[in-house]
């Protein structure tokens, strides 16, 4: 079986056939017709999929994590969790860990942070948090729970849409948001709809009127004013490259997306509030770092100052949040940001988990960073967050973060260790 072949048939439009089809491909490699996987010390606990932004259905995304010899990968999407069972179901066909997790973006208005920008590039006051380690009978309080998040963001995204059309009237271009950005989304199944459908919808449109190649970036760099690196533009004169609407995506999103962005109140909720309910369900609440920008590895970010001026107090400002977990990408930052992210961890008694942001093809599953020794831990720390879910899940007073659990194993160290062999213990041989 070809790769194309197993896209097509994990990429399909229901999650009966992707299931069907994963273990359509596992017949063919237990039987050897597929090349076993090289096994790797990779982990990555922060992949998006179609039900957020992404290229990949949730089988799909465990097989790719599965494919490049990941040791576990983690489901990460915005505002949602309807793909999670998928999720869970394909890494059982695959005897594949996987972990669940929720993203959202929260208000920290009423903290020490006001005023700032924080993870968010777009807007201030404002940061992105992922709720980790999720036990799987409380998906559906999960899904209630952001189900009006996901309501309001609707149609915020409907009157970005206007606002978009307003600046492309010139352009004899517009974009109808049921028409042209929700069926790019899985938002009749559950899933979000993001800034990234958007810029989506609106480069296919461009595409379909410009063609790929120099008149499409002319109108870029002349008419729209988006400055594009040797790279990219490089990238969108191709018109071979299979990921041109991708590119085109990640060359709009950092500059394009203040002319038609309206900032997000209601849908954010505040911190301490989405903090509460990440603990009363068990699951762990952690900070996504993301540090000064200076050259974007996801190549959508413009250079950009965030957290690190200022690192010492956001610090102490996230055990009093409720943050017990700080989420950070490796292949992201330099080895010194990260440095000072990892001190203060260790004197603010954080989790650390690893996640790389994967919602494009251009994006790797593997994470080089993590052959580093300054990275190691990392990978345990992932063992740990697998046997957190499954304690948690099959018993909410043994979860990593419990009162219980923290008086019987106090030191954070001994209890990624303990929480880690009870995950390496479950797993099948």
């Amino acid at each position: 079986m070809e790769k194309p072949e197993i896209t097509r048939l994990l990429n399909a439009p229901i999650a009966a056939e992707r299931i069907a089809g994963l273990r359509r491909v596992k017949a063919e490699l237990d039987a050897g017709h597929i090349p076993a996987p090289e096994k790797t010390a990779f982990v990555n606990n922060h992949i998006h999929t179609t039900f957020s932004f992404s290229p990949y259905s949730p089988t799909l995304a465990v097989w790719l994590s599965f494919e490049n010899g990941l040791q576990s990968s983690g489901l990460m999407d915005h505002d949602s969790i309807a793909g999670a069972r998928e999720f869970l179901e394909a890494g059982k066909i695959l005897n594949f860990p996987v972990t669940i997790g929720v993203e959202c973006r929260t208000d920290f208005s009423n903290t020490r942070l006001n005023g700032r920008l924080i993870n968010h590039p777009d807007q201030d006051s404002t940061a992105y948090s992922a709720i980790h380690g999720i036990p799987h009978g409380r998906f559906d309080d999960v899904s209630a729970f952001f189900a009006p998040c996901i309501r309001i963001r609707n149609e915020r995204n409907a009157r970005m849409t206007a606002k978009l059309n307003e600046y492309l009237k010139e352009f004899g271009l517009s974009l109808d948001f049921e028409k042209d950005v929700l069926p790019l989304s899985q938002s009749k199944n559950g899933g979000a709809v993001t800034e990234r459908h958007l810029l989506y919808a609106l480069a296919l449109l461009l595409i379909a009127q410009f063609g790929c190649g120099a008149e499409l970036v002319a109108l870029i760099e002349k008419r729209f004013a988006i400055p594009l690196s040797d790279k990219l533009r490089k990238q969108l004169l191709d018109d071979k490259n299979p990921f041109y609407a991708y590119d085109l995506l990640g060359a709009l999103k950092g500059a394009f997306t203040p002319r038609f962005y309206i900032p997000a109140h209601e849908e954010c909720l505040p911190v301490r509030t989405v903090a509460a309910f990440s603990h009363d369900i068990g699951a762990i609440f952690a900070y996504a770092y993301l540090g000064d920008v200076t050259d974007s590895v996801t190549g959508d970010k413009i250079a950009q100052r965030f957290e690190d001026s200022y690192l010492d107090l956001l610090f102490d400002e996230l055990p009093q949040l409720g943050f017990q977990a700080v989420t950070y990408m490796p292949a992201r930052n330099t080895v010194a940001q990260l440095q000072r992210v990892q001190k203060l961890c260790n004197q603010h008694n954080l989790l650390q988990i690893s996640g790389e942001d994967i919602n494009s093809p251009r994006q790797l599953f593997r994470c080089e960073a993590l052959k580093k020794p300054e990275y190691r831990h990392l990978v345990d720390a992932t063992w740990a967050l697998i046997g957190h879910e499954l304690s948690a899940t099959a018993n909410p007073a043994n979860g990593f973060f419990t009162p219980e659990t923290e008086r019987r194993v106090p030191s954070l160290a001994d209890r990624i260790n303990h929480f880690a062999a009870i995950a390496r213990a479950e797993r099948k041989p």
